[in-house]
């Protein structure tokens, strides 16, 4: 099976195609190693690009896609020179007299079988303005923050350390 590599290309879609690549990804992040478990490989990997990937391992997109595209013998996309920003661009404002009302752990659901999306747009439905849930994880949570956002919650992630923290909710109505 022949799949062209590039940003957009889907990490289900590269494993299914290139099985040897699981190695080459779990070497370049540790928090690769999730791709093991099923259900991250039957729902994450299925929406997350390299794009994303490179996010979540905090890795170059570039570096990414050519240690991919060497292990499978392919040539890789010319990509951007620009060095990669992995910062958080959100606007966080609408947390700064928010309230944490809930907070769940990616982690753990994904050790139990289950993906933490159904949980937190149940939990996210019902927040008030000004309210927040908390996810912490041990990756950025690319592909859900996007799903999240395109939904029209507010979404703000940042770093501690070697975890994740990532508010979920709804900004506060301008009065």
């Amino acid at each position: 099976m022949s799949l062209t590599i590039g940003p957009g290309t889907k990490i289900g879609a590269l494993l299914k195609a290139y099985p040897e690549v699981e190695d080459v990804l779990i070497s370049m992040a540790p928090a690769f190693g999730k791709l093991r478990n099923p259900v991250v490989r039957r729902t994450v990997a299925k929406v997350a690009t390299l794009e994303d990937a490179a996010s979540i391992g905090g890795i170059g997109l570039r570096e990414m896609i050519q240690r991919i595209s060497q292990r499978i013998g392919q040539s890789g996309p010319e990509l951007p020179a620009a060095p990669e920003p992995h910062g958080t661009y959100e606007d966080a404002s609408w947390l700064a007299s928010g309230q944490v009302v809930e907070e769940v752990s990616a982690d753990r659901m994904l050790e139990r079988g289950e993906h933490p999306i159904r949980r937190i747009r149940e939990s996210v439905a019902a927040l008030e303005p000004g309210q927040a849930l908390l996810l912490h994880s041990s990756f950025r949570p690319e592909p859900l923050m996007e799903t999240m956002r395109r939904a029209g919650v507010a979404v703000h992630c940042v770093a501690e350390g070697p975890v994740y923290v990532t508010y979920f909710g709804h900004k506060r109505a301008v009065t």
